[in-house]
């Protein structure tokens, strides 16, 4: 069974919504990966808690989780139904399939729930309430058990998995073994993966939940993800920019040969088709190079009589086109 969500933040359930607030920002302010780096407990921790005060803290979910418990997390969850299941549970009464009716005589379950069998009786309530057990025919079916809650967890990766996509093992409260997680090619910052049944587990033997992972991803130093594409600042020199000039750039895919035209100017681009995000069944996306030239800072004499001699051939109009 998992922890109490009180328990998680060490508050009473009589605890008011500041009290709340205070508890969690005490402890996140604790366990905070920043200043627990490495530490995996530490990190469970800390995904934990958000997890608690993100039920706790909205007055709704509260009240359905002090209610049902765990089972109100579940992302299908209906309370009404879940009611309904509970005044039938609480008024069951001897063997077999009735209930004391009027005068101790015992009437069938199907009666009160308006006829055996089809559309509206006993078996359509646990069938829409649970989930239907499943087989053939539209006899009576029985009732298969709630699924359990959904698990939210955050991930953080890497620039090069987010675009090559990885695998990772991920450690769940109440779990005995890490889950391990596929990330696929072109995960984005903000972006979340369900994984099926690696949630809690369902009351009365029904199925697991599922995981939700929200994707976190570090920035690279010099690359940059916008969609499928990707783009790159690449420092190049006077001459190769006049000059024109093949540099080595690198890609997803390793390094390629790429020419700079002759006259190029910082701010200019030139894409490479394909060098992007290559997501599952969609086209690649493409590399775009930025050029970026880099005047030589050498204060040497023979370089300030060149760059002299070039500033007689600079374009005088080069901001005319500036306005506001």
């Amino acid at each position: 069974m998992a922890e109490d969500l009180y328990s998680v933040l060490g508050v009473k359930r009589t605890a008011t919504a500041d009290e709340i607030k205070a508890a969690y920002r005490k402890l996140a302010a604790k366990l905070h990966p920043d200043k627990n780096p490495g530490n995996k407990t530490a990190e469970a921790k800390f995904k934990r808690i958000n997890q608690a005060y993100q039920v706790l803290s909205d007055s709704k979910k509260r009240a359905l989780y002090d209610e049902f418990g765990d089972v109100a997390l579940s992302e299908n969850f209906d309370a009404e139904r879940a009611r309904a299941y509970q005044r039938w549970a609480g008024s069951r009464g001897g063997g077999g399939g009735g209930v004391g009716g009027p005068g101790g005589q015992p009437f069938d379950l199907e009666d009160l729930f308006g006829g055996r069998g089809g559309v509206g009786g006993f078996g359509d309530l646990f069938g829409d309430l649970f989930g239907r057990v499943r087989g053939a025919g539209r006899g009576p079916r029985g009732p298969a058990g709630m699924p359990g809650a959904d698990v939210e967890s955050e991930l953080t990766i890497d620039f090069v998995s987010a675009v090559k996509g990885t695998t990772a093992q991920l450690q769940i409260d109440g779990r005995p073994e890490p889950v391990t997680v596929r990330i696929p090619p072109g995960a984005t910052e903000g972006s979340k993966l369900r994984i099926k049944g690696e949630g809690a587990p369902g009351p009365y033997g029904g199925p697991r939940g599922d995981l939700i992972l929200h994707i976190k991803v570090q920035p690279h130093p010099n690359f940059r993800m916008d969609g499928a594409d990707l783009h790159v600042d690449v420092p190049i020199t006077l001459g190769e920019a006049y000059f024109g000039a093949k540099i080595r750039i690198p890609t997803p895919d390793g390094f390629v040969n790429l020419k700079v035209p002759a006259g190029a100017q910082s701010g200019q681009s030139v894409r490479l088709r394909g060098k992007g995000v290559a997501r599952k069944g969609k086209t690649p996306g493409d590399l775009y190079v930025h050029f970026q030239v880099r005047v030589p800072t050498s204060q040497a004499p023979d370089a300030r009589q060149a760059v002299e001699v070039l500033e007689r051939y600079a374009d005088r109009g080069v901001r005319d086109h500036l306005t506001f």
